[in-house]
């Protein structure tokens, strides 16, 4: 079973390939997105919803079905034009029935303000034909690291998200935490689920993955996912024997977990979910391990060494239990690491570079002995899933009130028999203590992991004063989300 930060573990296009693999030996090449950059501190686009021809979402851009990175610095300003292109009668279905095909964007992780025009997911929505601008500026000593957009319709993200609406978003600046980044090669892992329940090639596509026929727990229903990355399923990622290489990974799944590992090679941990590990404990910028359980929407970013040229190497996600009601979440190959000349750039250098890093270390130990300010327990039955017995309608009052400035003490309880991410909007938290007990090496974050029949407890940071007004936490398993496993929280 996972455990909360247990490092005992220390020791392009869509594209759909189905043709017979040996060994990972006919696997394409890791499709790199298009990279938009700001200028003149402003990064500037036109996203569209729109759906192809078998009824599946996706982020337009230029014309093609697939969604740019964006890069930004501390500073810089975002400008979308979010254009809703999607059919004014949707196909499929949603978690609340009829499907609208509404849709906004939320930017995950970033500590942005929760009010329109920036990271508002509960005003701002944009049915079909109808569009929405985002003008997000990035603070300016806003961490740096890899966060993600993905669209935040209560109702329909799991059907978007799931069909790949979503895209990467890296804020400069980390070779000021980690110099030794500053000249290595960088590699942008986006990685999703993608649905093969009514694919006629499934079984062929499990066999390409190398899915086991056995299970680790969870239920045994057949597997109704595959991972791709960056869109292709099974991809080769060159990289020269011996090389260091900085890898910045993002579980960009609706409801899939990713406990990622590099055959036969260590990572080390440089940031978890666009946080610097050195920005909160700069005399411990890094940590070493085997492998890393990624929940949704969790991200790693890392050190990796390309493994000895005669050794066959994969990246691969191992099996998770999810629990006795959990999904079944088997382990499979995400991509084959070849001996090669890479194909990624050298890390940009950030405009801050000769900044001094700017760090934020507090003593949250008088927060840690305390009583809990606030429990939020996850609950499900046949009807819905729930916080604190409430299931999130839009109409909703605040669960909790939060005071801007102050830092609070979360027991987030997870009364179920699956695991659940809980995440929160706008703020990271500290996660010190899995079924009441310490944790061994505590690291910030804004997904954690719920283990089953347990609970976490948490410090919150809410000092940001960009924060303020109504925002949201919720389970980031996004089925469990639209069917009602959410709450709003108002910063004042």
């Amino acid at each position: 079973m996972y455990r909360i930060l247990l490092f005992a573990a220390i020791v392009g296009f869509v594209c759909v390939l189905t043709v017979k693999s040996t060994g990972g030996n006919h696997s394409s090449s890791l499709p790199q997105p298009p990279q938009l950059r700001a200028h003149h501190h402003e990064l500037s686009l036109t996203l569209r919803a729109v759906a192809d021809s078998n009824g599946r979402d996706a982020f337009a851009f230029n014309g093609r079905n697939v969604a740019p990175i964006l890069r930004v610095s501390p500073g810089d300003t975002i400008q979308i034009d979010y254009i809703n292109n999607l059919p004014a009668k949707a196909k499929g279905s949603c978690a609340i029935s009829p499907c609208m095909d509404m849709t906004n964007l939320h930017f995950h992780g970033m500590e942005i303000s929760p009010n329109a025009p920036e990271d508002d997911v509960l005003t701002m929505m944009a049915m079909p034909g109808q569009s929405l601008h985002y003008t997000v500026p990035i603070p300016e000593g806003h961490p740096p690291g890899l966060f993600w957009y993905h669209t935040h319709p209560h109702g329909e993200s799991h059907r978007q998200v799931r069909d790949g609406m979503s895209g990467a978003i890296v804020i400069e600046g980390m070779e000021r935490y980690v110099p030794e980044v500053r000249d290595l090669r960088e590699q942008i892992v986006i990685v999703r689920g993608q649905a093969i329940s009514d694919n006629p090639q499934a079984a062929s596509l499990l066999k390409r993955v190398e899915e086991p026929a056995s299970t680790c727990g969870g239920q045994a229903e057949a597997p109704e996912e595959v991972f791709t990355v960056n869109g292709a399923i099974r991809p080769r990622i060159a990289i020269a024997p011996g090389e260091r290489e900085f890898w910045r990974v993002v579980n960009a799944s609706a409801d899939r977990y990713v406990d990622l590992q590099l055959d036969g090679q260590p990572l080390d941990v440089v940031a978890l979910d666009g946080m610097p590990i050195a920005y909160r404990d700069p005399a411990h910028p890094t940590r070493t391990v085997n492998h890393f359980l990624v929940p949704p929407a969790g991200r790693i970013e890392a050190i990796v060494t390309g493994p000895p040229s005669k050794a066959h190497a994969t990246l691969r996600s191992l099996c998770v239990n999810t629990g006795p009601d959990g999904d079944r979440n088997p382990g499979m190959v995400l991509a084959d690491v070849v001996p090669g000349m890479p194909a990624a750039p050298l890390l940009p250098k950030s405009a801050s570079t000769l900044n001094p890093p700017a760090h934020k270390i507090i003593d949250v130990q008088a927060n840690e002995k305390s009583d809990p300010d606030f429990v939020a327990t996850f609950t499900e039955d046949k009807k819905g899933f729930y916080i604190n017995g409430q299931l999130y309608k839009p109409d909703s009052a605040p669960m909790r009130v939060a005071h801007v400035g102050t830092y609070e003490h979360w027991r987030i309880v997870n009364a179920t028999q699956e695991l659940h991410p809980m995440h929160i909007h706008q703020a990271h938290f500290m996660a010190f203590a899995e079924n009441q007990r310490p944790i061994a090496d505590p690291l910030w974050l804004d997904t954690v992991n719920v283990p089953v029949g347990g609970s976490v407890d948490v410090i919150m940071d809410f000092t940001d004063p960009v924060i303020r007004g109504m925002s949201l936490f919720h389970c980031h398993l996004l089925n469990h989300e639209d069917k009602g496993m959410m709450a709003k929280i108002l910063f004042e």
